[in-house]
């Protein structure tokens, strides 16, 4: 993992070996106050040798050693910063790539949350790792590695001794790493699970208002909550026992070092400049030991985040372009659908030897009970999914062959589930066409029947929507989607249950507009209002996955079959 981890972070190796270089200069710059102390206690030792000239040489040197060193501290955390926001960033749009790319029964199975933590959450614990936790176990390696060669130039016996505690220190830090990992990795799961619970219950307040749900509701975030705190209580546990272990088993170092130095110092076989010395050394020695709990705990972090990115990053995708794709440009908009079969789950089909054709500048109608399988027909147009067998074609070619970008830019579609950002009305109309002119947007808001109660707001086309157009009616979210369709002018337009939310007055304003397109797109339209399909040159009755019954609408009465009798029992509903 690491491995990979350093090879996205090849963009910022320049940074990375500036930080690194930091370092370095930054350790040894660490040794000259122990050397000066060393010097200083030695001259004290000598009668008449500490002058106050030396006293102003010890103290300049020393000055400018702590300026110098603040300026490498100072380069090495800029630098490591820059290259760890910058991966994360980089990190952050590679896992929104991906996202774009995934096919939508990637997000029918995760919720909005859970994503969103792996995309931000997870992503931003990387630049701990980066930026401070392998600099700092750089540091402590580099300066260990320096203070154990100058220390083994002072006395080799006492260096050997305080080396006894390295492995002791080592063990307890892989123990502790094996310990973490799991909880680690629990804590990120839940965070993305308690991060979705929390969205979905956001996204749902008016219903939780609505039916008297708060107490209920905050039951549930409050069992979520204690159970995150106890995942994390049970890793700092074990944080708890393995910091204080590392600092016993260093202190019993020192304690070894002090006795045996000691010892020495009274025979006179180590200096008492020596000893100082030593002991300063000491303390540059075993403070990155003390540290590396912080370290390890920091890494198993990150590392139980890297796991959640990677795991989005290597998802398979289902729909992408094949190696053969062709782009197509300007199409027609002849839609057929030759034997279309197709099921979510295995075992249970939606759509069972589907045959249609939706030719240019006729509207054809899908009519058919709940769980008919008619949003899946646009799903398969889309190609939000590809069929399990039978073909989608556009214009003669089959769906697989023409590029993603290509079948998608010749569709317009105004989705059931009517999804608007947290933009202005303008944005949202203007969001589907490229480099549209004001004077086309309030052209498609008049068509859509959106543009009389858009001026009438204190801001007009510039008013805020909130999310998902919360400000917004429902029939006024529908039409401004309408009038986004409209705006996007392309050869096909799809519109599943886009009136739904309307009165009927406006909504035979809307149909007047969607019959002012006949002749120049292919208009494929899912409703249960009998006022919208009973002008369609071609309706097609979807019953058990199977189209039952397709004609006009006068033809399919005069049959007297299952769509007169959809007419005559919903009263001008089709349901």
């Amino acid at each position: 993992m690491f491995k990979r981890l350093l090879k996205m972070t090849r963009a910022w190796w320049k940074n990375l070996t500036l930080t690194v270089v930091a370092l370095i200069i930054s350790a040894l710059l660490n040794m000259i106050p122990s050397e000066l102390i060393r010097a200083m206690t030695e001259k004290l030792s000598t009668p008449d040798a500490l002058t106050q000239e030396a006293v102003l040489y010890f103290f300049l040197i020393l000055t400018v050693s702590y300026v110098i060193r603040a300026v490498f501290r100072f380069l090495s955390m800029w630098q490591s910063h820059i290259a760890a926001w910058r991966f994360v960033a980089d990190t952050t749009l590679q896992c929104f790539r991906k996202l774009e790319e995934l096919p939508m029964r990637y997000f029918s199975s995760r919720s909005t949350g859970e994503i969103m933590s792996r995309t931000i959450n997870d992503s931003r614990e990387l630049e701990t790792l980066i930026a401070h936790s392998l600099p700092d176990l750089f540091s402590g390696i580099v300066i260990i590695l320096f203070v154990t060669v100058r220390i083994f130039l002072i006395n080799p016996v006492l260096a050997s001794i305080t080396l006894i505690p390295v492995p002791a220190t080592v063990l307890l830090s892989t123990q502790f790493s094996k310990r973490v990992k799991p909880l680690f990795n629990k804590n990120r799961a839940f965070l993305g699970e308690l991060t979705g619970h929390l969205q979905d219950r956001v996204s749902g307040i008016r219903e939780i208002k609505a039916f008297g749900k708060e107490e209920k509701e905050y039951r549930t975030m409050r069992e979520f909550a204690k159970e995150y705190s106890a995942i994390n209580i049970r890793a700092n546990f074990a944080n708890g026992i393995y910091q204080p272990s590392v600092e016993c088993v260093i202190s019993m170092g020192t304690a070894i070092v002090l006795g045996l130095g000691g010892t020495l110092a009274l025979k006179d076989t180590l200096s008492a400049a020596d000893i100082v010395g030593f002991f300063v050394y000491l303390s540059m020695f075993y403070t990155p030991l003390s540290t590396l709990g912080r370290i390890v705990e920091d890494i198993a972090t990150a590392r139980a985040s890297a796991n959640r990115v990677f795991e989005l990053l290597d998802t398979e995708l289902e729909i992408m372009d094949s190696e053969n794709a062709v782009p197509l440009d300007n199409a027609v908009g002849n839609v057929t659908f030759r034997d279309v079969r197709f099921s979510y789950r295995k075992g249970e089909p939606v759509l069972d030897g589907v045959s249609f054709e939706a030719t240019r500048g006729k509207t054809v109608a899908i009519v058919g009970g709940t769980g008919a399988g008619k949003t899946t027909i646009i799903s398969l147009l889309e190609r939000f999914y590809d069929v399990d067998d039978g073909a989608v074609l556009l214009d003669g070619h089959n769906v697989k062959d023409i590029t993603l970008a290509s079948l998608r830019n010749n569709l317009s579609v105004v989705l059931q589930d009517v999804f608007l950002f947290n933009g202005t009305v303008y944005e949202n109309i203007a969001y589907g066409a490229e480099n549209a002119t004001p004077e086309q947007v309030y052209e498609a808001a008049k068509m859509a029947r959106c543009d009389r109660f858009i001026t009438a707001m204190p801001e007009g086309y510039q008013t805020k929507i909130g999310e998902r157009g919360t400000r917004l009616s429902g029939g006024q979210k529908q039409r401004i989607a309408i009038a986004r369709a409209i705006l996007r002018n392309k050869p096909v337009l799809i519109l599943d249950e886009a009136t739904s939310a309307v009165d009927n007055e406006t909504e035979a304003e809307i149909q007047q507009a969607i019959e002012s397109l006949n002749g120049k797109s292919t208009v494929i339209v899912i409703a249960h209002r009998l006022s919208t399909v009973m002008k369609a040159d071609t309706i097609l009755v979807l019953q058990n996955g199977k189209i039952q019954e397709q004609g006009t609408h006068t033809e399919l009465i005069e049959k007297g079959g299952i769509y007169a009798k959809m007419c005559s029992v919903n009263d001008m509903k089709l349901s």
